[in-house]
């Protein structure tokens, strides 16, 4: 995964928890810059997605390992 600008831990949280927070630290970013997300709730993978779609924020990279799911967002705007 690549170096992010910032990072959020989402363990432990399920939907829409993890996508609530995801949207009020980007919030917090600069256009260009990029959020690192960990989740533990399976739906994240799809909510995310979804989040990203809906907002115009690039899901740059999303991978699972060890039921932690890890996602690099860019802020677009």
């Amino acid at each position: 995964m690549s170096e992010a600008d910032a990072m959020l831990d989402a363990s432990g949280l399920n939907c829409p928890l993890p996508v609530l927070k995801t949207r009020k630290s980007l919030a917090a970013l600069k256009a260009g810059q990029t959020l690192q997300v960990i989740s533990t709730d399976p739906g994240s993978k799809a909510d995310m997605n979804a989040f990203a779609e809906a907002t115009g924020h690039r899901l740059l990279q999303s991978s699972e390992e060890d039921g932690r799911f890890v996602f690099l967002i860019e802020k677009t705007s």
